[in-house]
């Protein structure tokens, strides 16, 4: 597989509550489109995506992974990401660089507290999605009890696609296409005037999130597994892009020779090995191109638009970077509640022990490393204990540092209510100047903006 793909190419992002079976479901995707030809179980520890050693421990995904896989005309770049809501800022990264989205909801326990979070991301991101509802061979699912609860909980637009309705739109009954109709005005209309509505109408408005496909099935059986692939070759839109460069970065990581990995979507025109990347900060030449499927990747020489891929050669990326015409940066809305102490052994130099760490919050920039200078201490933000513990096994992998976490504090944000200013006079080396600063409160969540109004 090189960077030229015929067909239609669109990247995938599953999403869902831990527990949820969403690593279950990736594995029968896997197998079912010829990509792995043994499911993998998170039980025995040898499923595809989870190949980190705590993973397989823990039996979660930390880490978001990438796979290639190929069903009818459509080439799928799946991006697995973390269920666990300690790891949440991960999975949050990889929405930014989804084409769509498949939500696993369990039919066992319905929408979850996290489900509804990840609905409201997927929201503000502007994710179409498809919906999984997995478990349904578990005693006591109801189907329609849960259908209800998804319209009620994420949209009153989540209708079932049964398997007829994507082998043949003619065979949908009225039912089905009056739901549908209710989504939009000119499929409406197209429903008055022709008793049906067309497969491009109802991808558009899937594509739009107007509408939001829902199968039942059980992963684990490989019940609905097909069904859903079968929905997205038919119902996914591909993208179109300029002719204009543009990378948006999702992702840091170093990979086994401890080389950094930049993880970008290709938003526009292509990409070369030895093309100069520039920015209004920094240039740097890309050195390898590389696509991943788990573990493993392949090497190309250049990848067109909609795809992504992991690049060598640039130092000074960070997660959520737009280059080229995708400027603009992306802030995450979920942020870390609770800040720790890091305790280093006796002997250690902090100054030396904080230049490792930082590595840890290039790749992920919520764990907001600070140094205090007044107290000679480190302090580390985090989502909870269990990206505690993985944290702690990571720093002895990789630097050789035994650390430990002082007691939690709750991450309190404070803001100005009003406008407010200070002024400053200066006179060093018989130089003299006034300096004022304006603070003024912006709109909530919208961060620091500095600006100079100086003649």
């Amino acid at each position: 597989m090189g960077g030229q793909r015929r067909g239609k190419n669109i990247v995938i992002g599953i999403l869902a509550h831990v527990d949820a079976g969403k690593t279950t479901l990736s594995e029968g995707l896997l197998y079912t489109s010829g990509k792995i030809r043994k499911i993998g179980r998170v039980d025995n520890r040898d499923s595809f995506f989870d190949n980190y050693d705590l993973e397989r421990a823990r039996g979660i995904t930390i880490f978001s992974k990438q796979a290639e896989l190929k069903y009818g005309d459509t080439h799928i770049s799946l991006l697995d990401t973390p269920g666990h809501v300690d790891f949440s800022s991960e999975m949050e990264r990889t929405l930014q660089v989804l084409d769509y989205a498949i939500l696993v909801v369990s039919g066992a326990d319905g929408v979850q507290g996290h489900t509804s979070t990840l609905w409201y991301l997927l929201k503000k991101y502007n994710v179409p999605c498809f919906i999984f509802v997995n478990k349904m061979d578990q005693e006591g699912t109801d189907k329609d009890r849960l259908i209800n609860e998804l319209k009620v909980k994420l949209s009153d637009n989540c209708i079932e696609f049964s398997e007829n309705v994507i082998d043949d739109i003619e065979l949908a009954d009225e039912e089905f296409f009056d739901s549908i109709a209710m989504c939009d005005e000119r499929a409406m209309e197209e429903f008055i005037e022709n008793g049906m509505v067309s497969s491009k109408r109802i991808a558009g408005l899937i594509k739009d999130r107007k509408t939001f496909p829902c199968v039942f099935g059980s992963a684990l059986k490989m019940d609905g597994v097909e069904h859903l692939l079968k929905l997205i070759d038919k119902y996914s839109v591909a993208n179109s892009y300029p002719n204009e460069m543009g990378l948006r970065v999702y992702k840091i990581s170093r990979d086994e020779q401890d080389n950094r990995l930049t993880h970008i979507k290709v938003t526009g025109g292509s990409l070369k090995v030895k093309d100069l990347i520039e920015t209004k900060l920094w240039s740097e030449k890309i050195n390898q191109i590389r696509i991943y499927s788990g573990n493993k990747y392949e090497m190309v020489n250049e990848i067109e638009a909609g795809a992504i891929c992991a690049v060598t050669g640039l130092t000074k990326t960070f997660a959520g970077e737009g280059i080229g015409y995708e400027e603009s940066n992306t802030k995450p809305i979920l942020v870390p509640l609770l800040n720790y102490k890091v305790e280093l052994e006796e002997g250690i130099n902090p100054g030396q022990a904080i230049i490792k760490l930082r590595q840890l919050e290039e790749e992920d920039p919520e764990l907001h490393i600070i140094w205090n200078e007044e107290l000679q201490e480190i302090n580390i933000q985090m989502m909870g204990e269990v990206q505690l513990e993985v944290l702690k096994n990571i720093i002895v992998d990789r630097f050789k540092l035994n650390v430990e976490f002082g007691q939690g504090n709750i991450v309190y944000k404070e803001t100005i209510r009003n406008t407010v200013e200070g002024v400053g006079h200066f006179e060093p080396l018989r130089h003299y100047a006034e300096a004022h600063l304006l603070l003024e409160p912006g709109e909530v969540g919208s961060g620091m903006v500095f600006d100079t109004n100086c003649s």
